[in-house]
């Protein structure tokens, strides 16, 4: 019997118990969810401190859901730590689990609904158990304390999502009595580079992986964002203290100016001008062609703004002239300033440390003080060879919005291109994709992105029929009614010149 044929046979017996779960009266299913508050694992500090059922709503099944800590201890700041962790169990379980990444420092357990890139509806609401964890310390925002303490570091920087990933799995085959099908990991920014780590440090674990914006070495990426402010500082004007504004070193006309131009030289590439840049890789965009042939108005910018735009999306350099971090690429979302993260010609804010008031800084320095103990044991940029994720015979999904303002898209390209140099075993296209979101933030958002859309899908097809996706249906709320496809990298969406062009059906995927 094929590996095909028994993998086949074996879902078919999970579904066909957890259905069972189904039917069951509503009294036996809240019993059979209360019991799992006694759940343990011999030798394991688990404890479960709550077991409760939750009814169905307009997006989510009914399901039980499960919270508990592990390895709870007194940090030497004296104060209590412990992993945090939330499992939900579908009443109709499909027989598969799904991890869901964390975002940020973590610090809170997120309600475990594997919503990530999964278009509109969730890895719960599919019949996914679904787990998610704070990562080892409760906190709010980008509250880093917990680093005082070596157990909670090393919870959050890596060994939290095993310890949490053990437990689910062991719970989710005693409550179905089931063996799991297959295992997923799914999670963007933070939780892109725990998807990452798992790819790189548990290669066996999980057969389908996706990560979003990856924050593969945030060290960088804030040196990156304080590049880009350092540089448009040069460009702005100063307060009484002599420091530099750098909001007002573009005016809002100013920006519009720079989009304006972007769309001009890039949007056609594609074959329709529709406010998107699709064909990323054939954009050309020099802020020099906007510059004043005479005194600075609206209708153009000053000698000193295009040297300064030209510095910021270069990307940070050396003393010795070695490029640090890739530069940004030019997009329609450099200039947003709604939810989320504003755009870089804002004056590249990042979300966390304050922004420097300067117009110059020491890329070498800075570079060192990035390399430290926390990027090393944390950071999933360096780490290329998977050779036994790929011969277990998963599959890696990779997606990023090319609009991100905090960690630049240039970055997780050069991530996938080193992983097709790193494992010659076999080609990089039939175990791994990277999709690029035209217009998309971090993550999500985007005045003039379509940003929702569903690789979870396209990833199960990938893993359990062998089907890998060329390319993906998005949409979003800045386009009502308007669908293109996500294409495969290095490919892009380019309009037949026939039929709708709001219809993702007239495009095709082209280098």
């Amino acid at each position: 019997m094929t590996t095909a044929v028994r993998r086949y046979f074996c879902l078919v017996l999970l579904l066909a118990g957890g259905n069972a779960f189904a039917a069951a009266p509503e009294d036996t299913l809240a019993s059979q969810c209360a019991a799992l508050a006694g759940f343990r694992i011999p030798g394991s500090s688990i404890e479960i401190q709550k077991a409760e059922r939750q009814t169905a709503t307009a997006t989510t099944p009914a399901y039980c859901k499960v919270e508990g800590t592990l390895e709870p201890h007194t940090g030497r700041d004296n104060k209590p730590y412990a992993i945090g962790f939330a499992v939900a169990l579908p009443d109709q379980w499909n027989g598969r689990m799904l991890f869901q990444g964390g975002g940020g420092l973590n610090g809170s357990v997120n309600p475990p609904l594997g919503a990530g890139a999964a278009g509109n509806r969730s890895a719960l609401a599919r019949g996914f158990a679904v787990a998610s964890t704070d990562s080892g310390h409760r906190g709010a925002g980008f509250d880093s304390s917990f680093f005082d303490d070596q157990q909670a570091a090393l919870n959050f920087l890596y060994q939290a999502i095993g310890k949490v990933n053990t437990v689910a799995r062991q719970l989710i085959a005693s409550h179905y009595k089931r063996a799991i099908a297959h295992t997923y990991f799914v999670g963007c920014s933070t939780g892109g580079r725990e998807a990452l780590l798992q790819a790189q440090r548990q290669p066996l674990e999980f057969d389908g992986i996706i990560a979003g914006a990856p924050a593969m070495r945030t060290n960088y990426s804030n040196l990156a964002t304080r590049w880009v402010t350092t540089a448009l500082n040069s460009a702005a004007p100063k307060d009484a203290a002599g420091k530099s504004l750098t909001a007002q070193a573009l005016s809002a006309s100013d920006r519009k100016l720079v989009v304006d131009g972007l769309l001009k030289a890039c949007d056609g590439l594609d074959g329709v001008r529709d406010g998107m840049v699709f064909n990323t890789r054939g954009c050309r965009f020099d802020p020099a062609a906007l510059a004043c042939k005479a005194n600075k108005d609206d209708s153009c910018l000053s000698n000193v703004q295009v040297a300064a735009l030209q510095k910021a999306f270069a990307g940070p350099v050396n003393s010795r002239g070695l490029q640090v971090y890739p530069g940004f690429p030019w997009d329609t979302g450099i200039a947003a300033s709604g939810a989320g993260i504003p755009g870089l010609l804002n004056g590249g804010m990042s979300p966390v440390g304050p922004s420097p008031t300067g117009t110059t800084m020491d890329v070498d320095t800075e570079a060192y003080v990035a390399h430290d103990g926390i990027h090393m044991l944390g950071d999933a940029n360096e780490w290329t060879n998977l050779g036994s994720f790929v011969s277990h015979g998963s599959k890696l999904i990779l997606y990023h919005g090319v609009s991100d303002p905090w960690f630049s898209a240039n970055d997780t390209v050069r991530y996938y291109e080193r992983l097709s140099r790193d494992n010659p075993q076999q080609p990089v296209s039939q175990w791994s994709r990277m999709f690029l979101v035209p217009g998309m933030g971090h993550c999500r958002g985007g005045d003039a992105a379509l940003d929702n859309f569903d690789l979870l899908t396209a990833l199960v097809d990938w893993v359990e029929a062998g089907k890998a996706p060329q390319q993906v249906t998005v949409t979003g709320a800045a386009f009502p009614g308007r669908s293109r496809p996500l294409c495969a990298w290095p490919t892009h969406a380019q309009f037949t010149g026939t039929g709708n062009s709001d219809d993702a059906a007239n495009y095709q995927c082209k280098e």
